[in-house]
């Protein structure tokens, strides 16, 4: 293992702290439980929303902490669920008396630690509202979930969810958009090669010099299919046909598309794979009116690419362009 760390049990604590130093003006970071939330939290009147998982996503979810996005962020260890208490303790941090919305990505530890932090919010008086992400047409269960993984949706969700909070809007109309945005995305990945959680010191998974995963989790989980490694415009054709016919989406459409890295893919390579995938939806007939090229959810070091199509209204269009400054993303501002 070859990595610019100090110790493996202490990756996630350092990176908190240098997070803290980096960005004093728009976060803090709490530690005994570990959070980080807005520098102006709480904001009073204003519905408070949060999510976490694992570390080893970075920019997601710390990354998307500020004005237009979340209220905070819950971090557990390397690819492991954050516990219940960091979560409840992050929501009384930033609860600003207008109840607290949870995105959820669909991975079992996730979805049970929010939904027993949920219970014990509740049963102090402050009301919840949570929504499970489950963008991720590869695999209908994986290592991690029952039912579909959550992934590269989950930037566009807190994109869009946190600038309609940020605007005002209530607990139940934010759950409502949340659900719509959920409903309307699709998304699916592949990989180059593995990645190399710290504390295990070796890769996930192996894969040859000449071979890909089609269809791989955000952890490493097995995708649909290993096989020879084929050209980008091959590889992408692949993922957005399987994308595009999953919901599905329709010429007419106006849609926002989504290339992510995995962590180790060069920028360069990410904009072919666009090159493809927008010559593709054009197609198909869709309208790409807003895109988002760059890697803001990632699995450490993984060389691979995930793309993800939203279908867009007016209303999401509209909170799409609000502003947004957080560390890991940000315009308008």
């Amino acid at each position: 293992m070859k990595k610019l760390i100090n110790h493996p049990e202490r990756v996630v604590r350092e990176a908190l702290e240098g997070l803290a130093a980096a960005h004093r003006d728009l976060v803090r970071v709490h530690f005994d439980p570990d959070y980080v939330y807005r520098a102006d939290a709480p904001v009073q009147g204003k519905v408070a929303v949060i999510s976490g998982g694992g570390s080893g996503h970075e920019p997601m979810h710390t990354g998307f902490v500020g004005q237009g996005m979340l209220d905070a962020a819950c971090p557990g260890q390397v690819f492991t669920s954050p516990t219940p208490d960091q979560m409840v303790e992050a929501a009384k941090q930033v609860h600003g008396g207008a109840g607290v919305l949870f995105i959820v990505k669909n991975y079992s530890g996730d979805v049970m630690n929010f939904e027993m932090a949920a219970e014990l919010l509740e049963a102090e008086g402050i009301r919840t509202a949570s929504v499970i992400i489950d963008d991720d047409v590869a695999v209908e269960n994986s290592l991690y979930t029952q039912g579909r993984r959550g992934v590269g949706l989950t930037v566009l969700a807190e994109k869009i969810v946190g600038a309609a909070a940020e605007e005002g809007y209530d607990l139940e109309q934010l759950k409502a958009l949340l659900e719509r945005v959920n409903a309307n995305g699709r998304s699916m990945g592949m990989a180059l090669t593995s990645c190399t959680v710290p504390h295990v010191g070796k890769p996930t998974f192996e894969l040859a010099e000449d071979e890909m995963e089609i269809g791989i989790g955000i952890h490493g989980e097995p995708g649909r299919q290993r096989m020879k490694l084929k050209p980008a415009d091959e590889v992408i054709t692949m993922l957005f046909e399987s994308v595009v016919k999953d919901l599905p989406f329709q010429a007419g459409d106006r849609c926002l598309l989504f290339v992510n890295g995995m962590g180790g893919t060069p920028e360069i390579e990410l904009y072919i794979a666009y090159r493809k995938a927008k010559a593709l939806a054009d197609e198909y007939g869709l309208q790409v009116v807003r895109s988002l090229v760059g890697s803001y959810i990632t699995s450490l070091e993984m060389q691979g690419v995930s793309l993800t199509l939203l279908r867009l209204d007016d209303e999401m269009i509209r909170l799409w362009d609000r502003p947004v400054k957080t560390p890991g993303l940000r315009w308008g501002v």
